[in-house]
This record gives structure tokens, C-alpha cells and sequence, in this order.
């Protein structure tokens, strides 16, 4: 805070200038802001000093005011208080100062004619508003008079008076005929600035009756009109000329006052023969310019918002070919009171000093008057804070009292101002208005501007940290502004992060957090090339980018920086711009343009578009090389290279490339040293000195570049100082007792001169010594030796030549050698949080013992033994690294219940320290690992043996194990689930009293007293009963087999049809279905359904001697299908046309038939010789099958077959006698002769229709399940009843 009192009135008026300038506080616009704040009344709306109404619509007399808190608003009418209640038509909006007379429901406007001012007010103080002065618009009507006809002689000059009426405002004047046609003006016949018609001279089209003027008040929307006015011009002959005289202004001089600001209209008319020509000068100077206009056929000029420097005289002449005459008019330039300087709202903190300046000017000087809450100033309130000084009140020591509202009136004779300016005395905390974590994002390497828009009285001071903990920010890389805002100029990657803007005065402290992201910059790295096309042709520009994965970029393609023509030829692509069909229109410079939220790159190329080549084809190639190379301009540091271009042929060159040999240094080697446009073929080239150049030119076109010109001639530059100094100057040391100090050598050509050396000097930091110096050949390294361990060093490294010294450099600090740390870690402490995890701490050690650059500390710790098995093995030490200055660290992936020991060393450059004590620690226990194995062996009906082994890692003491199993269904789903608790010291269990032919799925785990570790789980199977069949549960219905199966899929190919069966395993009443096709080919499977649920099926429609494969499958089981078996159909017909008589598999069958019938017969024949008769009728109805007959035991005889049409009666029941029980099997002591009995493996062979002749492959029964249908596969029996 700046205070000082003094005697002297300019001292202490400067002095508070000085104050106001440092501590009036600006409040910012900030909407939440101002509505907290408490705020002394200022006027927003009012309606202008000089208020026409129209007389017939409610007048409006707008006053708006804000301030904290709301302001209540009064008037004065003509000086006095207007009180508004005590008038019905007088109303003021609510929340406003806004008077509204309701003139329309039977007030008069010119009742309420006077001089208004309105107040606000509020507990702060009170401004005022302007005097507004209400008055109504008029428009009367014309007087009338009586107008006598105009007879003028032809050439002679007339004036048309109309003399509108008076109105307010004025009306806008205008002469019209009786058909509302304006009257054609001209330099001959025009309208002057009082409404009046002028003449210069009358022609005999001039005649007519219906001259009008006409009066338009545009404030009442009304138009009045005088009387015609009659014109007959007379004619002469010969018509007189006659030299100029002016109509207006009258005599030879006039004067013409104007206010400052306004426009200045002068005018001259002048009558004559011919018409005369007006030109406007001015005396003594010349018209402004960009402010002067001529008007009305130069018979106006028009300077706008003059000036005091625009009086002076203006003269008018008129002119034509017999003379000319002229009028002076001396213009003065007055000024209502204009502001310099307009009080200012003063926000100030309790005890600051301030003042309000009101300076205006005007022609007169204007007086000015202050006031205090709208009371001359004079017979206010006395406030000991304040001292008003002309046109400057000055405070002192400012309390909250002391806020109030000013007024400053500055007036003279044109006119007044009147500002409102409060003061406001505020204690106020620190407030920060910029939001809370917000996100700034500027690309790299620019600036970036981090916002701490603040508040507060005292005015805060600002400071800002990076990162949470961070230090003050400070230093060349930041500007501070006043408002708060932290810059930081070229933001790189590193900037990125969070940072803290701290607001505090002797009120509170306040901060706000926000965030920076350095994205990288949009760059296009495949630029649009010049292009050469023929018309008809194609051209494409390529322009690929490269930018920050979080920016979405847009590309836009400008031809000649506008758009691209709407043209279905120009085709855009992700990063090109194709042109088909190329024309002449075509031609021009096409840009792509890469925009994103950040930046926006761009780049250019031009297309040139040439005529097609004429027969034959223009051959395009590389240029010829330039030639005539000549140096001119010599000068120590620059020289003028031209030369002459080589044949283009026939492809533009685009540009030259200058390349320069040292031969001085590097004979023979060329280097890049400029390029230049192809139009150009002169350049001005910067040389270095004690160089030995010679230059050669490069044309480069579309097709190539060119072999080099020959070289120029040689020019040896002077030698000079070097100009630069080696970089990259560092000091590192390699011993406890050294500094090594290296930088990288100036090129060749940078050493300027014969001679190169470097003076190499250094200095221990924080020392008054004096720099010791040595200078050194033309080397990269010196070693400086005696040096203390680790101190920091400033070092330089300066070139010099023949000539002399470099610049000074720079300064650089480097370290000596460092040595191994002295101390070890003091304090350690281990801290365990759990089974696995322990934190360690320990105190830093001193600085000064590190003896190098402190890079961190490290954790040195290994596992003792194991509590649980009290067994020592190898110790395998592991090691954590804690980077920087830290004093803690954690130590993960423990193992439970052991014993650990650690130690922690500090490290440096050079290596680590001395290590600490062994810190001892245990870990408690945890939860086991899994068991390290779970075998189940031993499986019976009923019961299961179970073995493991402990777990391999029991973290602690185990206390039990957690058997739980639960049985599985053939539908996978679980049953019930058990749970058993078994002692830590058992390996082994037999569970008893279990399901047979059932699967159980078992969970086990180890416990100890922290919880129960990791399961393992298998799964095992009861055993079925010796017969190989399932017996029920008890009360569990059928029991099915574990997993169904379909095997022995079978087939017996003919020519055009296949028989399939096969053996079924599972749930009865299974749906069957055939899927077939050719063998080896990619086709879809074919499906045919099987009906039943039988066993077989016949495929029909095959392809003679074709290859199938097959596969059997059953509904509703997913995926469950036989293995595939292939066969082959038999050939055509035409394979099969031989002698069926010689086939030896006719003949036999023919003699088995024989023998049958010798068989039957011979029975037959020993029946009757016994005298009885063959019962087939009883035998059928005592063994009678209605799906088989098998063999009879009594006579070995063979059943009856039924044909394939009674398939339909499968599933008939079985009559009472039947050989054959409800579950089809067959019973050993009712058939012995059974085809049960045969072997499995046989194939059946069919017939063409399907009947069986041969042998099915079955399971061999040798006890019978009574009383239950099996699960295993269909006997041999049931085949057959499901095919005879």
C-alpha cells in the first residue's frame, strides 16, 4: 500500500495519482461476481436529453439502474419532486426506473411537457440521470395564402419560396407535381437547404401549374402539402446570356457557426446564362480530406464530424463562359463539452488513497461542477476522506463509509455532460473467478496461456506452483501478467501438467488447479508438387499429414484461395485431390488446407495445363545444366552468384539448387548451400570467412534434376575471429579427483581463420576465485586434475584463431568426480500391512556424505526361512531401486509367514554406499496355496478313494481341509452339494455310500487360520454292477448311461440305393437322422429323417458307382453324431449284364435254398408218419410275435417273416406268450438257438427290396436283465424287429 502526506498540493497530487494507478482495484465482469458485491447505483438506460414524443402514443422515460443491493428509483419534474402515486395516468415498471404516461386513455402529451431527472438509489448512494427535456412533435398545417401566378422571361433566374410551417422536429422538405412525381433537379434547376425551389435560369419546359412543396413530420407520420405554385415562362428572342450572380446566400460574405462533431453544409446557388458551375475552396488550406462531399450538383459542401481546425474562410465561386462571382463564408467552430478524461468508478480497500478526475473541453471552456449522491457537492455531507481540487476530488485514507455515488457536470453555453462515477470501499477475501480444473491445450512450441482471473480488496497478489507440491514458479520461461495469467512462451511436452494459481491478501488465501496439454503440432510431411498436365489428362496432388492422435484434423483443397469448382471431375480423397478430364480452366494454384481445434497448417502447388503434345509426342526429360557462371559483388561476408538457364526441354523448371565446395578444407566435397524459384537465376549468397569457395548450379523440373554446371571461378574470403563457440560444454568427472571438461569441435569452415585453438576455463562455484585458464590445441577434452570430490564448477570454453578470440560464451556448471556415498541409511523402520506387502522407511542421509549426484536409495532384502517348515535354503537377495530423495518404499510379492531381512544403501553416480543394518521382519500368515495334487482311484459301486498331497506354499500353519463334491447328471446339470472338514494331517479318504454309475465333480482346498486358499477340483465315476448294466436308484425311475453313443455304423451299397444301420447307446426314444454325401467334395451335408426310433435306414436316389460318406445323428443332443463311414455304390447296368447262372454266389444260394426245402419236407413227412398234425395255427398263437417268429425250439423249424408294409405294427404290444420280454431282449432258456448268440462284427446283406438274409453284429447277452428295458445297445433281436 503507497502512502504519503505532504504540504505541497502538486506533490500530493502526484503522489496520489501514483496511488490510484497502483491500488484501485478493477472489478472484473464477471455475472457472479457483481451479483455478491456491494455496489453503489449506476445508470444503465435512459432516454436522450432531448425527448420528441408522439403526441398521440404513451410516452416512455426509460431510467434502468443496477447496484447491489437493488436501487429504488425517484424523479424531479421541472426541478421538483414529481410524485407519481398522486397521478393515475403515471405508472413505473416494476424492478425499474421507467416512467410510462398512459396519454392514451385521455391524458394530453403537452400536460406532461418539461424537464425530467430520475435517481437511483441504494444504501451506497445515488446517481442521477440527465436532464431529459419531454416535448411533443408538431406538424401544423400551412397558412394559407394566396399565390399569383409566376410569369418570367425565358434565360431569367426564379426562386420557388415554400416556407413549410414550423414543426418539431423540422420536416424534410420536398417538391412534387399533381401525379406525385418528384420534379426532375439539375444543375440548372435544384432544391436549397431552406426548402426553397432555385432557377438558375427558366427554359420554356419549365411551364406548368403544379409546383407542390410538401412537408413531411416523420415523427407523426404526416405529410402536408401548399398550395400549387403556377410557372409561365415568356418567351424572347434572342435569349440574353448573362454572367453569374448568387441567388444564396446574398452579398459577398456570410458567417456560419457549427459545434464540434456535427456536419457542416454550406451552401451557394448562383443564377445565370449559361448555367453557371460551383467550385468550393477554402483560404488559407485545403478542404479535409476522407471528411468533404459535394452535394446538390457541387452546389453543397458537406464536411463531416468537424473540428476546431476546420474554421477558417470558405469561398464559393460560381462560373461560366461571361464571367464568374464568388461568396465567402466565415465558418467558426464551437463545442459543446467534450470529455478528456471521464470519472472513473473507484473500487478501493479500506485505508487506500484515490481520486476521481473529471476532464472535459468545449468552445467555450466549460465549468466544472461536482456532486455528492446527486447534491452539489458543496452543501453535502462533510467526509474527511475527501478533497475536491477543480476538476479532481482526491481521497485519503478511505473508509467503508466513505462509498458513495459522484457527479460531474461540465457545461457551457452549446450544451453540458454529466457523468455518475461512484466510489466503493470494499474488504473483501480473495476470490478466484477462472473455473475450477480447467483444460488448456496449445501445441508445442507455442505459447501458452494459463488464465487466474481474481478478485479482492486489498488487490490480491498472485502466485503460481506447478503440480501439487511444487515450488513458486519463477525465471525467464514465465511472464507473470497483471491479471493474473501465467504464461509460459514456448510450452514443450514437459509443461504438461497441473497448475496451481494462489491468490492471497491480508484477508484470506484462495487457490484454483487447472490443466495444460501440449499436443503436437499438425504437419504436413508429403506436400502437393508442381504439376505439368496435358488438357484431357489427369492430375492428382497428394498431401499427407502427420498430427497428435487426440486431434481430429479436417482437410480442405482451395483452388486459386477460393473454393473448388462444384465440378464432379475434382474428386477429394483421404489425402489427395484427383482432376479427371483436365481444361484449360483448370489452371491455377490449388492449396490443401489442414485445420484442427488448435492449428492449421497448409500448403501449395500449381498446376500449369499445356496443349497436347502435336505428332510426335513432345519428349519431356531433365534439364540441361546451367552454364556462363559469374561472380560479382564481392564483399568479406557476401557475393552475387548469376548464370544462365540450360534447355528446359519442354518441362518448367521449378527451381536451382546452389551447391559451394571449400577447397580450402574439404576439396572435392560439395555442399548444399541454397535454392532458388526457376524464374530466378541470380542470388545473393552468405559466405564465411578464411573459406576458399567455388559454387555450381543444379536446374531441377518435374522430370529431374540436371548434371551440375561447371564451377565458378574461386574466391578466398578473409579470415576473421570466429564467430561462435564450441557447443555442447560439459563438465563431468571421471575420478574422485578430476573434471573432465569436453565440448564438440567447430567445423572446418566455423574456425574462420588459421589457427584454431580453445581457451578453456574454470572456477569452483560459489567461490570469489579467479577463473583459471589454459588454452588448448584443436581438441575436444580437457582434463582438469587436484580437483575436490563432487563440487560444482563453472566452466566456459572460449575459440580463438590467428585472428583472435570468439564472443565471450556462455557459462556452464559442471560437477568433479564422484566418489562412493560415506553413510549408510539411519532409521530403518519396516512397517508390514499385510501377508505380502511391507512398507520400509528410513531417514535420508546428508547431502554432503552422498559425495555425488544423489539418484536414490536402495532396498536390499531376502527371505531368512519359511516359519512353517523351519527350513534355511539358498538365499536369493532382491533389490528395489527408489529413485530421488525418497525416504520410504514398498516391498511387494512377500511370501506369508516367513522371516525376512533387509537393508537399504543410498546411491549415487559413482555406486552405492555402505549398507545399513540388517532389519529383521516377519510376515503373518496368509492363505494356503491348492493342494499340489487330488488323485481319485479305488472307484466301486458305492464308494471312491480320494489322496493329495499338501499344498506346495502353505503360507502358515494349516488347520483342516475343505472337501466338497455334489453329483453331475447326463444333462450336466449339479446336484446337491456336500461339505466334509478333514484333519491338517490326513492324505487320504474313502468316500462310502455313494451313487453307482454316477459322476461327481469334487472341490478341495487347504485351510489355515487367515481363510481357505485356492481349490482344485476333479471329477470321478462310481463303477456299474458286474452284469454291465445300471441299477436304478431307488426312486429315481430309469437310470440312463453315463454317455450316449451312437457306433457300428454299417452300410450295404446297391446300384442306386444304400442300407444304413448302426448301434445306439443313451436315452430312449431318440429321433434319428441321416446326414450323406459325396465323398471328398465341399457340398452341404444332405438330411433325411429317420422315422421312430428305429435303428436302420434306406437311402434312395444315389448315383451308381459313386462314393458317399455318411453319418448317423439324434435330435436334441447338440452336436452329437457318429464317426463317419464312406461307401460305394455299385456300377450301372451295363456293368452287371452277365450270366447270373455262372455266378458262384447264385449257385450256392440256390443249393442252401434246396437243402431248406429237403429239410421242411423231411419234417413234414416224420409229423405225418407219427400220425399228428402240424399245429402252425398253435404254435403261432402260443409263441406268435407279430414282429418276429424266431426259430422253434421244439422242431428247429423257422418262423414266419413279415414284409416291409408291416413296419407300421413295430410298436404293437406283445401277445401273452411271447418268447421275447418287454424290454426285446431274449431270454437263454426260451431260445438258445438265438441269433444272440452269434459274434459280432458280421455284415447284414439285403436284398434290392429290402428284406434281411444275413447276420447282424450284436452284443453277446449271457444273463438276462429281468424286468427293465436296457440301456446298453438294441440285441440282434431287436434288429430284427425293426426290420422284418
Amino acid at each position: 500500500m503507497m502512502k504519503k502526506k505532504s504540504t505541497s498540493a502538486s506533490k500530493a497530487s502526484l503522489v496520489l495519482f501514483l496511488c490510484q494507478m497502483i491500488s484501485a482495484l478493477d472489478v472484473p465482469l464477471d455475472s457472479k461476481l457483481l451479483e455478491e458485491l456491494s455496489q453503489p447505483p449506476t445508470i444503465t438506460q435512459q432516454s436522450p436529453k432531448d425527448y420528441i414524443i408522439d403526441p398521440r402514443e404513451n410516452i416512455v422515460i426509460q431510467c434502468e439502474a443496477k447496484g447491489k443491493p437493488p436501487p429504488s428509483f425517484s424523479w424531479t419534474r421541472n426541478g421538483t419532486h414529481f410524485d407519481i402515486d398522486k397521478d393515475a395516468l403515471v405508472t413505473m415498471k416494476p424492478n425499474s426506473g421507467t416512467l410510462v404516461i398512459n396519454i392514451m386513455n385521455g391524458g394530453k402529451a403537452e400536460a406532461y411537457e418539461g424537464v425530467y431527472q430520475c435517481t437511483a438509489r441504494n444504501e451506497r448512494g445515488a446517481a442521477i440521470s440527465n436532464n431529459i427535456v419531454i416535448r411533443p412533435s408538431r406538424s401544423p398545417l400551412w397558412t394559407k395564402e394566396r399565390l399569383e401566378p409566376n410569369q418570367v422571361r425565358e434565360g431569367d433566374s426564379l426562386v420557388l419560396h415554400c416556407r413549410p410551417p414550423v414543426g418539431l422536429p423540422p420536416p424534410i422538405i420536398f417538391w412534387m407535381d399533381n401525379a406525385f412525381q418528384r420534379l426532375p433537379q439539375s444543375e440548372r434547376v435544384s432544391q436549397g437547404l431552406n426548402g426553397d425551389l432555385y432557377f438558375s435560369n427558366v427554359q420554356p419546359e419549365d411551364t406548368r401549374e403544379d409546383y407542390i412543396c410538401y412537408a413531411r413530420f416523420n415523427h407523426t407520420q404526416t405529410i402536408q402539402q401548399k398550395q400549387p405554385i403556377s410557372v409561365k415562362v415568356l418567351s424572347t428572342k434572342p435569349v440574353k446570356e448573362r454572367q453569374p450572380v448568387l441567388l444564396t446566400p446574398t452579398g459577398s460574405t456570410s458567417n456560419k457557426v457549427e459545434l464540434r462533431g456535427n456536419v457542416l453544409l454550406l451552401e451557394c446557388i448562383a443564377a445565370g446564362l449559361p448555367t453557371p458551375v460551383i467550385r468550393w475552396i477554402k483560404e488559407g488550406g485545403e478542404l479535409p480530406v476522407n471528411r468533404t462531399f459535394f452535394e446538390n450538383f457541387k452546389k453543397t459542401l458537406k464536411i463531416i464530424d468537424v473540428s476546431e481546425a476546420d474554421s477558417g474562410n470558405y469561398k464559393c465561386i460560381a462560373r461560366n463562359i461571361l464571367g464568374s462571382t464568388h461568396h465567402v463564408i466565415s465558418v467558426t467552430v464551437k463545442a459543446a463539452p467534450y470529455w478528456i478524461t471521464a470519472p472513473r468508478n473507484l473500487v478501493l480497500s479500506p485505508g487506500e488513497d484515490g481520486m476521481l478526475i473529471c476532464r472535459a473541453n468545449g468552445n467555450p471552456k466549460p465549468h466544472i461542477s461536482w456532486l455528492s449522491n446527486g447534491v452539489p457537492i458543496a452543501i453535502a455531507p462533510e467526509d474527511p476522506s475527501r478533497k475536491v481540487d477543480g476538476d479532481t476530488i482526491i481521497f485519503s485514507d478511505v473508509q467503508e463509509r466513505s462509498s458513495a455515488v459522484y457527479q460531474c457536470n461540465a457545461s457551457n453555453e452549446y450544451g453540458y455532460l454529466l457523468a455518475n462515477a461512484f466510489v466503493n470501499v470494499l474488504a473483501e477475501p480473495p476470490r478466484i473467478l477462472t473455473p475450477a480444473n480447467k483444460l488448456y491445450q496449445v501445441i508445442a512450441n507455442n505459447p501458452a496461456l494459463l488464465d487466474c482471473a481474481y478478485f479482492g480488496s486489498p488487490k490480491p497478489e498472485i502466485e503460481w506452483f506447478k503440480g501439487v507440491k511444487g515450488s513458486i514458479l519463477s525465471g525467464s520461461e514465465y511472464v507473470f501478467h497483471e491479471n493474473g495469467t501465467l504464461e509460459i512462451p514456448v510450452a514443450q511436452k514437459d509443461s504438461v501438467g497441473t497448475y496451481t494459481c494462489v491468490a492471497r491478501n491480508e484477508l484470506g488465501k484462495i487457490q484454483n488447479e487447472v490443466q495444460l496439454q501440449v499436443k503436437d503440432p499438425t504437419m504436413i510431411i508429403k506436400q502437393p508438387e508442381y504439376k505439368v498436365i496435358q488438357r484431357a489428362g489427369q492430375v492428382s496432388f497428394e498431401c499427407t499429414i502427420k498430427h497428435d492422435p487426440t486431434l481430429i484434423p479436417t482437410i480442405i483443397w482451395l483452388k486459386d484461395n477460393g473454393e473448388l469448382p462444384d465440378d464432379e471431375r475434382f474428386l477429394v480423397g483421404k489425402d489427395n485431390l484427383t482432376i479427371m478430364n483436365v481444361t484449360d480452366k483448370d489452371d491455377g494454384t490449388y492449396t490443401c488446407v489442414i485445420n484442427t481445434t488448435l492449428d492449421s497448417v497448409s500448403a501449395s502447388a500449381v498446376l500449369t495445363v499445356v496443349a497436347a503434345p502435336p505428332t510426335p509426342a513432345i519428349i519431356y526429360a531433365r534439364p540441361n545444366p546451367p552454364f556462363d557462371l559469374e561472380l560479382t559483388g564481392q564483399l568479406e561476408r557476401s557475393i552475387e552468384l548469376s548464370w544462365i538457364p540450360g534447355d528446359e526441354n519442354n518441362s518448367p523448371i521449378t527451381n536451382f539448387v546452389i551447391e559451394y565446395e571449400d577447397g580450402l578444407h574439404e576439396p572435392g566435397v560439395w555442399h548444399y548451400q541454397t535454392e532458388v524459384p526457376g524464374t530466378q537465376t541470380t542470388v545473393q549468397l552468405k559466405l564465411s570467412p578464411y573459406v576458399n569457395y567455388s559454387f555450381r548450379v543444379i536446374a531441377v523440373n518435374e522430370i529431374g534434376r540436371s548434371q551440375p554446371s561447371e564451377p565458378s571461378e574461386q574466391y578466398l574470403t578473409k579470415a576473421a575471429n570466429p564467430d561462435e563457440n564450441p557447443s555442447n560444454v560439459q563438465g563431468i568427472g571421471s575420478e574422485p579427483d578430476n573434471l573432465v571438461i569436453t565440448w564438440e569441435s567447430l567445423k572446418g569452415f566455423q574456425s574462420n581463420g588459421p589457427g584454431l585453438q580453445y581457451k578453456v576455463s574454470w572456477r569452483q562455484k560459489d567461490f570469489d576465485d579467479e577463473w583459471t585458464s589454459v588454452i588448448v590445441a584443436n581438441v575436444s577434452k580437457y582434463i582438469v586434475s587436484g580437483t575436490p570430490t563432487f563440487v560444482p564448477y563453472e566452466i566456459k570454453v572460449q575459440a580463438l584463431n590467428d585472428l583472435g578470440y570468439a564472443p565471450e560464451p556462455s557459462e556452464v556448471i559442471g560437477h568433479s568426480g564422484e566418489d562412493l556415498p560415506m553413510v549408510a541409511p539411519g532409521n530403518v523402520q519396516v512397517h508390514v500391512l499385510n501377508s505380502t506387502l511391507a512398507k520400509v522407511h528410513w531417514d535420508p542421509v546428508p547431502l554432503k556424505t552422498v559425495r555425488g549426484h544423489l539418484q536414490g536409495y536402495k532396498v536390499y532384502y531376502w527371505k531368512v526361512q519359511s516359519l512353517s517348515r523351519r527350513s534355511r535354503r539358498h538365499v536369493e537377495k532382491k533389490i528395489l531401486t527408489f529413485r530421488g530423495n525418497k525416504t520410504f518404499g514398498m516391498l511387494p510379492g512377500l511370501e506369508p509367514y516367513s522371516s525376512y531381512k533387509l537393508n537399504v544403501r543410498v546411491v549415487n553416480g559413482k555406486g552405492e554406499g555402505p549398507a545399513s543394518p540388517d532389519k529383521v521382519f516377519r510376515t503373518p500368515e496368509g492363505v494356503p496355496s491348492s493342494p499340489s495334487f487330488l488323485k481319485i482311484t479305488d472307484p466301486t459301486l458305492d464308494s471312491l478313494t480320494l489322496e493329495w498331497g499338501s499344498p506346495t506354499h502353505p503360507n502358515g500353519i494349516l488347520t483342516s481341509y475343505i472337501l466338497k463334491f455334489q453329483p453331475i447328471n447326463n444333462t450336466h446339470e449339479l446336484g446337491p452339494l456336500v461339505e466334509i472338514r478333514i484333519p491338517a494331517n490326513e492324505s487320504s479318504l474313502i468316500l462310502k455310500n455313494l451313487n453307482y454309475s454316477t459322476r461327481y465333480k469334487f472341490y478341495f482346498n487347504a485351510q489355515t487360520s487367515v481363510g481357505s486358499g485356492s481349490q482344485i477340483t476333479e471329477e470321478a465315476v462310481t463303477i456299474m454292477d458286474e452284469a454291465g448294466f445300471l441299477r436304478p436308484a431307488i426312486g429315481a425311475g430309469k437310470v440312463q448311461p453315463l454317455y450316449p453313443r451312437i457306433r457300428n455304423v454299417t452300410t450295404a451299397a446297391a446300384e442306386t440305393y444304400a442300407n444304413i444301420s448302426w448301434e445306439y447307446e443313451g436315452p430312449d426314444h431318440a429321433n434319428f437322422y441321416i446326414e450323406y454325401g459325396v465323398a471328398g467334395s465341399k457340398e452341404d451335408w444332405k438330411k433325411e429323417i429317420v422315422n421312430g426310433s428305429r435303428s436302420f435306414f434306406v437311402l434312395k436316389g444315389l448315383t451308381p458307382g459313386t462314393a458317399y460318406k455318411v453319418r448317423v445323428g439324434a435330435e436334441g443332443l447338440s452336436g452329437f453324431k457318429s464317426s463317419e463311414d464312406v461307401f460305394e455304390t455299385g456300377p450301372a447296368m451295363a456293368s452287371r449284364q452277365v450270366d447270373i447262372a455262372t455266378q458262384g454266389w447264385f449257385i450256392g444260394l440256390m443249393c442252401a435254398v434246396a437243402l431248406l426245402i429237403l429239410i421242411l419236407l423231411i419234417v413234414c413227412f416224420i409229423r405225418r408218419n407219427k400220425g399228428g398234425k402240424y399245429p402252425v395255427k398253435e404254435k403261432e398263437d402260443a409263441h406268435a410275435d407279430p414282429e418276429i417268429q424266431p426259430m422253434k425250439e421244439d422242431d428247429g423249424t423257422f418262423g414266419e417273416y413279415r414284409s416291409l408294409e408291416s413296419d407300421a405294427e413295430d410298436h404293437k404290444p406283445l401277445k401273452k406268450g411271447s418268447r421275447t420280454p418287454s424290454d426285446r431282449t431274449v431270454k437263454k432258456e426260451d431260445s438258445d438257438d438265438s441269433l444272440v448268440d452269434y459274434g459280432e462284427g458280421v455284415n447284414g446283406q439285403f436284398n434290392e427290396d429290402g428284406s434281411f438274409i444275413g447276420q447282424y453284429s450284436g452284443k453277446k447277452e449271457k444273463e438276462p436283465a429281468e424286468g427293465n428295458e436296457s440301456s446298453e445297445a438294441p440285441s440282434p433281436v431287436n434288429a430284427m424287429n425293426s426290420f422284418v
